[in-house]
């Protein structure tokens, strides 16, 4: 699993958290839509994947830019990240 880091990832507004294995090589933009869908399949709710979301690293509070690739960030296994979500 060379070309994936697993990370608990905490979502406050749900008040859940889950463990997931997250692609290095991707960006962050597309892995927060993709989070953001997988937590509404998950959850049986209906989110917007278009709406802004903030992801940040619960140890640093680094908010991570939206063009960054994820093994260029601090992100490693173990790595607890909080991602805010706008619900209506």
């Amino acid at each position: 699993m060379e070309n994936k880091v697993l990370v608990k990832l905490i979502i406050p507004e749900l008040d859940t958290d889950f463990d997931i294995f997250l692609p290095v090589n991707e960006l962050i933009w597309r892995l927060k839509k993709l989070i953001v869908k997988s937590v509404a399949d998950l959850k049986n709710m209906s989110l917007d994947i278009n709406e802004e979301v903030i992801l940040l690293n619960k140890e640093t509070s680094k908010i991570y830019s939206n063009n960054e690739v994820l093994i260029e960030t601090d992100i490693r296994n173990g790595t607890e990240l909080i991602l805010l979500l706008k619900i209506n």
